[in-house]
């Protein structure tokens, strides 16, 4: 696993844009919240200490991940955002329903940035148990909503 020695949540502040006069929104699942909520905890605390202020992120709760592209849809629709942040958790279980709603969902969120022209950032966990999600929501390789955020920072400057 290339992950297993990094936390990967670390990165220089000096080499992140600004977030200041930036306004970005997160659409987050609520099924797995306790992974969901740590992410999103993540990435709200990474756009605040880069200089986004906190009127400026709107959050919308959607139920799953299957739902977040639809979400960011409706975000921007309803919004003048400078970058969008999906999370979510699909955790594999007995049957191909993980890789069909992996697939769909990173596709999905691929084609709302596509079809909005700003960046829709893929924070979603693909992960194989629970505790890899745990470990990847802030745990000992970091948190995958403070890594979408950064992203999200860095693609809003271009």
């Amino acid at each position: 696993m290339s992950s297993e020695l990094k936390n990967l949540s670390s990165y220089n502040k000096d080499e992140v844009p600004s977030g200041e006069r930036c306004s970005f929104g997160i659409v987050v699942s609520d099924w797995n919240d306790k992974i969901t909520n740590a992410l999103l905890k993540g990435a709200i605390e990474t756009l605040i200490e880069n200089g986004t202020d906190e009127k400026d992120i709107d959050i919308l709760h959607v139920p799953g991940a299957f739902e977040l592209p639809f979400g960011a849809s409706e975000l921007f629709r309803k919004k003048k955002l400078d970058a969008i942040i999906c999370l979510g958790c699909i955790i594999q279980g007995e049957t191909r329903h993980f890789e069909f709603i992996a697939d769909a969902v990173a596709n999905g969120i691929m084609q709302v940035g596509l079809k909005a022209e700003i960046p829709v950032i893929f924070g979603v966990l693909t992960t194989d148990n629970l505790e890899q999600a745990k470990e990847r929501s802030g745990g000992r390789v970091g948190n995958k909503g403070v890594e979408a955020a950064i992203t999200a920072l860095k693609m809003a400057d271009l």
